[in-house]
C-alpha cells in the first residue's frame, strides 16, 4: 500500500471515531421529551380536554420540534375547537387566557410555570397532557409534584387513549388505555360506517376494583359497506342489574 493510500485510510478512521462520541453522554441533562428525526414533518400529541367532568384526550397535529411539550401545552390552552364542543361535548377547566411561562423536562420531572394558579380540575388536564410522553413521570406545578394516580376522581372508569375521536383506524382496530371497573372487566362494540355492530366482546384490564390498570386489545376483522365514519364503543355493564354504565362513543375513521 502506498503511503497516500495509508495517509487516507489513517484519516478516514480518525473521523469515524471522531464521529462517534460518547453514547453514554448523549441526552444528559435535557430539558425536552424527544428529538425531531424528520425536520419540516408532523407529530402527532394527545391533548387532554373534561368530557363529562372527566379528562378526555383529543387528537392534535404539530410541527416536529424538540420542544414537543411546550407545543402540545400551547394546544391545550388554545381551547376545544367548536367542533369538539358540538360533537363530542368537550370542554376546558383552564382559565381563558391562560399563558405557559416555562416548560423543563429533567430527570422524567417537568416543570411546568403558568401565568394563572390553577384548580383541580385543569391541574388534571395539564398533569395528563405532559405525562403522556415517555420522559416525563411527573410534573411540578405550583409548588406541587403531581401524577396521573392524583386525579383518579377525574379520571373515567375506561380511559382509552387510542384510537383517538375521528382517527383513522386500521383493520382490525387495536385499543389501548386504561381502566377501572369491577373486576377489572369492561365491553366494547365496534361499530360500521351504516352503524351495525361489525365485532363485540369482553377486555379484561390488568387490574379493576379500586385499582387502575391498562388494557391493550385489538378486534376481529370487520368489513364496512363504505368509508366513512363508525365508532368504538366501551361500556361496563352494572352488578347490580347488567345496564351498560361508563359508556363512551369514540367516533373514529374507517376506510375499506
Amino acid at each position: 500500500m502506498t503511503r497516500a493510500l495509508l495517509a487516507l485510510a489513517a484519516l478516514v478512521v480518525a473521523l469515524f471515531l471522531a464521529g462517534c462520541g460518547n453514547d453514554d453522554d448523549e441526552g444528559a441533562g435535557t430539558t425536552d421529551t424527544v428529538t425531531t428525526v424528520d425536520p419540516g414533518g408532523t407529530t402527532d400529541v394527545r391533548v387532554y380536554w373534561l368530557r363529562d367532568g372527566k379528562v378526555w384526550p383529543a387528537l392534535r397535529e404539530i410541527e416536529d420540534t424538540e420542544e414537543v411539550a411546550h407545543a402540545a401545552l400551547e394546544e391545550l390552552l388554545a381551547a376545544p375547537t367548536a367542533d369538539e364542543e358540538a360533537e363530542l361535548q368537550l370542554t376546558t377547566a383552564i382559565p381563558e387566557g391562560t399563558t405557559l411561562e416555562v416548560v423543563a423536562i429533567e430527570d422524567r420531572v417537568a416543570e411546568v410555570e403558568l401565568s394563572n394558579e390553577l384548580p383541580e380540575e385543569p391541574l388534571a388536564q395539564v398533569v395528563y397532557t405532559v405525562t403522556q410522553f415517555p420522559t416525563v413521570d411527573s410534573v411540578t406545578i405550583q409548588g406541587r409534584s403531581y401524577a396521573r394516580d392524583d386525579f383518579e376522581t377525574l379520571t373515567p372508569a375506561i380511559l382509552v387513549e387510542s384510537p383517538l375521536s375521528f382517527e383513522e383506524v386500521g383493520n382490525p382496530v387495536r385499543a389501548t388505555g386504561t381502566a377501572n371497573t369491577f373486576e377489572a372487566n369492561f365491553q366494547y362494540e365496534l361499530t360500521d360506517t351504516d352503524g351495525r355492530i361489525v365485532d363485540e366482546s369482553f377486555v379484561t384490564a390488568t387490574s379493576g376494583s379500586g385499582e387502575r390498570g391498562t388494557f391493550d386489545f385489538t378486534t376481529s376483522e370487520y368489513e364496512i359497506p363504505f368509508d366513512g365514519v363508525g365508532a368504538l364503543i366501551v361500556f361496563e355493564l352494572s352488578a347490580e342489574d347488567g345496564s351498560r354504565i361508563n359508556l363512551v362513543e369514540i367516533p373514529v375513521r374507517m376506510s375499506r
